[in-house]
This record gives structure tokens, sequence and C-alpha cells, in this order.
């Protein structure tokens, strides 16, 4: 019975870290979606889309944007 426990406990604590570090890449963007907006208009800015991308390629489009 105490494998079990032990196991369990093995298994918890790796879906516990596992959570932790999708936290901050997938889920708080989608929580703060106005910061993050905002973040990605000052990074961008002065960029012209077509000077530095390939030929042929799609062009960037709003990451947060809703389809």
């Amino acid at each position: 019975m105490a494998a079990l426990y032990r196991t369990i406990g093995i298994f918890g604590a790796f879906v516990a870290m596992v959570g932790a570090a999708f936290y901050p890449i997938y889920f708080r963007p989608l929580l703060l979606l106005e910061e993050y907006k905002n973040e990605q208009s000052i990074n961008r800015a002065g960029i012209v889309q077509e000077d530095i991308q390939p030929a042929g390629l799609k062009v960037w489009s709003d990451p947060f944007g809703r389809k």
C-alpha cells in the first residue's frame, strides 16, 4: 500500500511541475490578453512585415486574435 501512495505522489508531483511550467507559457497570456497585446505592439513597432517576410510565406497574424 505504501508503494501505491509513493507512486501516486510521484505522479502527482510530475503533473504539478508540468502545470507550473505551462502556466506562464500558455495560461497567463490567455488571462491577461490586453497586457500581452500592448507588449506585442511595443515589440513590433517599426517593423515592416513585407521587408523581413520571405516570399511565399504567410504574413504574421495576431496570435491573440480569435477566429
